[in-house]
Order: C-alpha cells, then sequence, then structure tokens
C-alpha cells in the first residue's frame, strides 16, 4: 500500500504505479489547504494531475480519527454526476483510482483560489457566481441515482461536529482562544434546552436516508475559482440525503461572510426543485451556530456584536 506526505520525493512519485509509458513526475507542492486529505499537485512530464490521497484522520485535525474510505464516497460521487454533461465539466474528472492505496488522481483544474475571501470582506459573490453555483445544486439534486454508498460513518462524524459538540458546555473547547468573550457568549446557546431538543431532532434527519444526491459540504472552501468557471470539488460528505441540508449550508455561510442579503432571494428563486423551506432555514441555522461556536472555525473577521446577532438569528431559525 502506498503512503504519501507532502514530502514525498518525485523519486518516489515516480515508483508509483500510475503514469503513462515515458512518464515521470518533475514537480510536486501541496494543492491549497485541505481540512481533510492530503491533496498533492504533481506535474509530469505529460500533464498536471491532482494526487488525492485519504488517511485514517482529518487532516487539519490529525486528532479526530476518520474513515479513510471517504475517498472511495468522492470517487463514486464524480462518477455519479459525470452523467449530467453540464455538471460533469464544473467537477474534476477522474484520471485514476486506487482504492487500496484510498488514492484518486484527478485533471488538475489549474491553479486557483477557493472562495474563503468572502469572510473577509475581500469578495462579495456577483449574481453570475450565486446563479452558477444554485444552477449546479439544481442539476445535481435533479440526478435520478438509484444506489450510492451510505457514507455512514463520514455522517457520523459530520453529525457529532454539527449537532453535538458544539453544544456540550463542557467541551474541552474555549472559545475564547479564537475571540475573547465568544466562550461565555456560546453558554446561552450551550444551555438551551429547546433549542438541543430541536437540534437532536435535525441532527436525526439528517442520518436518516433520503433520495437526493446532495454535495454534503457546500460551503466556500468547496467552490474553486478557476480560469475556466466555479468548480466543485471535496463531495467526500455527499451521500442520498434531502436537498435543504445544501441549500441550508448554502445560506448560513453568505450570512457568516456578511453578503449582500438580496443574493439570499436569489439562491432560492434560481433553485428548480421542490423544497421545504423551514426546513433550510433550520438547517442553516445550524450551521451558523456550530461555525461560530464549534471546532470547524472559519477565517472570519466578525466582532464579538456580529457574532452574537448572528447567533441569534441561529436560533431563531432552528426553532422558528
Amino acid at each position: 500500500m502506498t503512503d504519501l506526505t507532502e514530502d514525498s520525493s518525485l523519486a518516489d512519485l515516480q515508483n508509483l504505479p500510475y503514469w503513462l509509458p515515458g512518464e515521470h513526475p518533475i514537480k510536486s507542492e501541496p494543492a491549497g489547504e485541505s481540512n481533510m486529505n492530503l491533496v498533492l499537485r504533481i506535474q509530469t512530464s505529460h500533464r498536471n494531475l491532482i494526487i488525492k490521497q485519504s488517511k485514517p484522520y482529518v487532516r487539519k485535525y490529525p486528532q479526530i480519527p476518520a474513515p479513510v474510505d471517504r475517498i472511495e464516497v468522492e470517487y463514486r460521487f464524480l462518477q455519479e454526476i459525470a452523467r449530467d454533461a453540464w455538471i460533469k465539466d464544473r467537477v474534476p474528472k477522474v484520471v485514476f483510482f486506487d482504492a487500496e492505496s484510498h488514492i484518486l488522481i484527478m485533471e488538475d483544474l489549474g491553479k486557483g483560489l477557493d472562495f474563503s475571501k468572502i469572510y473577509s470582506g475581500e469578495k462579495t459573490l456577483t449574481e453570475d457566481e450565486i446563479i452558477q453555483l444554485v444552477d449546479f445544486l439544481s442539476r445535481m439534486h435533479g440526478l435520478k441515482v438509484d444506489e450510492f454508498p451510505v457514507n455512514m460513518k463520514m455522517r457520523l462524524l459530520n453529525h457529532e461536529h454539527l449537532f453535538q459538540f458544539p453544544f456540550l458546555e463542557e467541551n474541552g473547547f474555549d472559545l475564547d482562544t479564537i475571540q475573547s468573550g465568544l466562550q461565555a457568549l456560546s453558554l446561552t446557546y450551550k444551555r438551551d434546552v429547546q433549542l438541543k431538543e430541536k437540534l437532536k431532532l435535525l441532527g436525526d434527519r439528517y442520518l436518516s436516508p433520503g433520495k437526493v444526491l446532495i454535495h454534503g459540504d457546500f460551503y466556500p472552501g468547496s467552490w474553486l475559482d478557476v480560469s475556466s468557471g466555479i468548480k466543485i470539488i471535496d463531495p467526500e460528505f455527499g451521500f442520498l440525503g434531502e436537498p435543504e441540508f445544501d441549500l441550508g449550508i448554502f445560506l448560513a455561510h453568505l450570512d457568516l461572510a456578511q453578503q449582500p442579503e438580496l443574493l439570499r432571494g436569489s439562491i432560492l428563486s434560481a433553485y428548480s426543485n421542490p423544497l421545504d423551506l423551514q426546513l433550510v432555514g433550520q438547517f442553516q441555522g445550524m450551521e451558523i451556530l456550530r461555525r461560530l461556536i464549534g471546532i470547524a472555525q472559519l477565517p472570519l473577521t466578525l466582532t464579538l456584536s456580529q457574532k452574537a446577532k448572528l447567533l441569534r438569528k441561529g436560533k431563531y431559525l432552528i426553532l422558528n
């Protein structure tokens, strides 16, 4: 079994059994800040590739175990949605999959940035970008998918950090290390029995089987801005679930990034499939709360009072 690292030498890479006849790697570098997996950008004598390998832990938080077969879910996801020609052009093309070594090799979409700069105010989403993102969700959710991995291990890992850990009063994570005063602010939500009861029901729904293929982590870190347009990456949290989850996550990150209110209406009006808007709002509220008081922090530039306002909004969306 092949075990890659960010420091893997060109000689180590040359020994991999994935190359074309006469092909050899000539440059290797990390491909951005991946949270979950090791991701390398490889330039060879013939082409440019992305090599992704899953490990039995979260790359950004090695102390958190993670199912190593998540890379197979990503492979299956990319294969499934490639049936739609429009979507196929907006995700990486699979070049090779090695199940034993948990390695997925894809075409290199080109050097680009994700959309994380919207959190700092350096970027505002345009109406055209919103339409591209919503079109992707509409088409993906409209696909007829009969079989897909349940992906329950990844969902259970995600469930803990979406619906449970952020709301434990004693979880060992001091939010004052993120921003002074945030720990005290969080206690209102960690001690709210009604809120936690609603989150329990919402979490059970997240773990229940659905009929729609969803991305499972549709936030700005999964949107890549390259010269040919917006590409969608990192679908390892995908499963057959409810489309409201993807839409709720999408809307929550517009709130967290303080994007113009007008864009929120554009998303819901452009989406072309039936929706339970109350459920969208509940998932939206959950994501706002967990991103502010959970371990999966974002590069936000919000003041404490701005976070307090968002926390109140998140609670309202969940309870109402």
